[in-house]
């Protein structure tokens, strides 16, 4: 009877520990998100649900075309793609994106329709997030959102989990 006391025991530690290392990897490493708005159309979809990386940012830059999440009026988030980065000027002249006045093709638009618009300089720590669908789109450029700052980025989006006919890697360019 004992035995089976001691197997039970452990095999209940067991479970515990499973579990708490499942909630670390949800909290620390890998979240997943639904995509609520068509604002990153094509590239996601209202209703996609995505993979979240939460750990690379750790070790890693933040760079231009990385496809992220991050907190808008907490605790909510969007998701949107990175094109300002600290230091750069930004410039939107006649719907094309100028990153420190150099052209920069932002081949995975459909269109590119974007009012003039500029910023002299991103302060540091902060960046410049667009929506891929920039006719219906809510990111930096409404003054409800701004510059994001780098602590509010807490993931790269990597992978389109649903619906299961789109799964596949979210290409970040």
């Amino acid at each position: 009877m004992i035995t089976g006391l001691i197997k039970f025991i452990i095999n209940a530690i067991k479970c515990v520990l499973f579990v708490l290392v499942l909630i670390g990897i949800y909290m620390f490493v890998l979240g997943v998100k639904e995509n609520k708005y068509t604002y990153m159309s094509p590239t996601l979809e209202k209703d996609d649900w995505i993979l979240i990386d939460k750990l690379s940012y750790r070790f890693n830059d933040i760079k231009r075309g990385d496809v992220v999440t991050f907190f808008y009026k907490n605790p909510s988030y969007l998701i949107g793609r990175v094109v300002g980065l600290p230091g750069e000027k930004i410039e939107f002249k006649d719907g094309k994106l100028y990153v420190n006045d150099e052209h920069i093709d932002e081949f995975y638009l459909k269109k590119e329709n974007t009012e003039d618009y500029i910023i002299e300089k991103i302060p540091e720590n902060m960046y410049f997030i667009l929506s891929d669908n920039r006719l219906h789109s809510f990111d930096s450029r409404d003054e409800s959102v701004g510059l994001i700052e780098k602590e509010d980025i807490f993931g790269k989006a990597v992978v389109r989990i649903w619906p299961l006919n789109k799964i596949g890697i979210i290409k970040n360019y």
